[in-house]
């Protein structure tokens, strides 16, 4: 509705006009909920006022619903009640005329006693009639004082509460306070009769620790013997077994030793045998004699020697001379046995090549030897220029090379020791040392020149 269709609205609207001072002044600081009021008030009145009367912040504000227009437009609405007297005017018209009685009592300056003082408040900021601000301060002083009187009677009704709530904590405390005498009565009748029961047992249980240390000590003084007497059974049993190994390991040792005795002397006599000839063999058929395995320097070569790998283990036969005629000649006696010096022969005969070279080729021209005359070979080297990965000897050719402390003249006078006597062994060598050792035992000595004028020959 416009003002030209409100007459009655208009001449509310002049006298709120003509109520207001000439000359402006600032605005008043308002309490909040008068300022609130004023809100809620100017909010429910912009209803009524065209949307394209109103200043261009509050359209938007206009379309919402009067509540939602306090609460969300709050701030607009104050600025713009604020700052344009005019908007400020129209809207208290309206809310001068909704207030009734009250409204018109503040247009003429006067505030019911029993009014609201908010309500008086607002309204006076709205119409501002002569003494609006003191009608103001006054209200504003009201509230104040019903502020203050609240928060007063908050206080009170606090107080109040905390002494009920103290009154009854108190008869509550002494009720408690009843039931814990009685509590601690009982409980102290009872901590009497535990007191006792802790004496009986702290009296059984020193009895108990007593009887157990007595029966702790009776157990280690018996588990004490009991170690000593199976320390004492171990160390008798460790002191038997030690005896039977020592037993055992004697026995042992006298059965091998027998037993290569044995094996020697039964290779001796069978070699001596076959030396003698075919005239032994009724001898040899009456003793019941079987030919050996193993020959005297078989065994030497296991005890005194190393042979180069891959060598064959199969035996020869040779004899002795002073030149080629002499060497076959010595080799085709029965069981004859050549031992060979076999540095002594390369380093005379081959001194030019490669120390490899002149085993192999000694080796070699032995080999074919051996297969001629079918006599037992046996070529010796000095250990200190052994070398492994020897070709496999040919059959019949024993190789050996002495050990560490010992020459290959001390492994030859070995050999020519354990042969039996009558045997014939022939020895090859231009060392006069060897050659005078091993003639002293039946050997027959040649120089390394006959074997090398015989191998040239073959």
């Amino acid at each position: 509705m416009s003002m030209h269709d409100a007459p009655d609205d208009l001449t509310t609207e002049a006298a709120v006009t003509s109520a207001q001072p000439v000359d402006d002044q600032l605005e008043p600081v308002l309490p909040e909920a008068v300022r609130q009021r004023v809100i809620a008030l100017a909010a429910g009145a912009i209803t009524g006022v065209p949307l394209d009367e109103l200043p261009m912040p509050l359209r938007r504000v206009a379309k919402f619903a009067p509540n939602r227009r306090a609460r969300l437009g709050g701030p607009v609405i104050a600025m713009q009640l604020a700052g344009d007297p005019l908007l400020r005017q129209r809207l208290a018209t309206r809310v001068v005329n909704d207030a009734g009685d009250l409204g018109a009592s503040i247009l003429e300056g006067v505030a019911p006693a029993a009014a609201d003082p908010v309500e008086v408040a607002a309204l006076a900021y709205l119409a501002r009639p002569d003494g609006w601000r003191s009608l103001i301060a006054d209200a504003t002083e009201a509230v104040r004082a019903d502020a203050e009187n609240a928060v007063a009677a908050d206080r009170i009704r606090d107080v109040e509460q905390r002494l009920a709530r103290a009154e009854h904590d108190r008869a509550v405390a002494r009720v408690e306070a009843d039931k814990l005498r009685d509590e601690l009565a009982r409980l102290r009748d009872e901590a009497a009769g535990l007191r006792e029961e802790v004496r009986s047992l702290g009296k059984t249980l020193r009895e108990t620790q007593a009887r157990e240390r007595k029966s702790t000590d009776m157990l280690s003084a018996e588990k004490g013997r009991a170690a000593r007497t199976a320390a004492d059974h171990d160390a008798e049993l460790r002191r038997l077994r030690a005896k039977l190994a020592e037993a055992e390991t004697a026995a042992g040792a006298q059965r091998q030793s027998a037993k290569d005795a044995r094996a020697v002397d039964d290779a001796r006599l069978w070699l001596l045998l076959e030396t003698i000839g075919q005239a032994a063999v009724g001898l040899r058929r009456e003793l019941a004699l079987d030919p050996t395995d193993k020959l005297p320097a078989d065994f030497v070569a296991e005890a005194a020697a190393d042979r180069p790998e891959n060598a064959p283990g199969t035996a020869a036969r040779a004899l002795d001379a002073d030149d080629p005629a002499r060497l076959d000649q010595l080799l085709g006696l029965p069981k004859a046995h050549l031992i060979v010096d076999g540095y002594n022969v390369t380093k005379k005969g081959y001194a030019e090549i490669s120390l490899e070279q002149q085993r192999n080729r000694l080796i070699t021209g032995v080999g074919g030897l051996a297969a001629q005359t079918r006599a037992e070979v046996t070529v010796v080297f000095d250990g200190a220029e052994r070398v492994h990965g020897l070709p496999p000897a040919p059959r019949g050719v024993r190789v050996l090379f002495s050990r560490k402390g010992e020459t290959a003249d001390e492994l030859i006078r070995r050999l020519v020791r354990a042969e039996p006597a009558g045997r014939p062994i022939v020895v090859i060598s231009s060392d006069k040392e060897v050659a005078d050792g091993v003639r002293r035992h039946g050997a027959y000595p040649l120089a390394s020149d006959t074997l090398l004028r015989r191998l040239s020959r073959s």
